[in-house]
């Protein structure tokens, strides 16, 4: 699943791809879709958005304040100004772990959106 994560930067046609690899990948977090954004994809569960694939291929989960300082301490790059982190490729290479970040992200989105 994981070969997207690996090989670096992507053009802008090939973010699609890893969106589409990553919605299949993220489908036991629920109901995970894409939506083209500003070159890149926003990756949504239940129409929450909770990542985002940037045009290079990167994948990024939105933190909380619980979550933030882990991204932090795996050197994730923040994708300025939003709430969103890039997922360290360790996690992208373990299928169960990305699940759990993912499952993370989509709880930090709900919570952002209820304040």
């Amino acid at each position: 699943m994981n070969s997207w994560a690996k090989n670096g930067a992507r053009k802008t046609s090939e973010a699609a791809a890893a969106a589409s690899q990553v919605v299949m990948a993220l489908a036991p977090v629920g109901d995970v879709n894409s939506r083209p954004m500003l070159g890149g994809y926003g990756i949504f569960e239940s129409g929450t958005m909770f990542g985002l694939i940037d045009s290079e291929g990167r994948m990024f989960f939105r933190v909380s304040g619980n979550t933030k300082e882990r991204y932090e301490n795996a050197g994730s790059q923040q994708h300025r100004p939003m709430p969103y982190f890039e997922v360290p490729v360790d996690v992208l290479d373990d299928d169960v772990q990305l699940i759990e970040w993912a499952v993370e992200a989509v709880e930090a989105s709900r919570s952002a959106k209820k304040k």
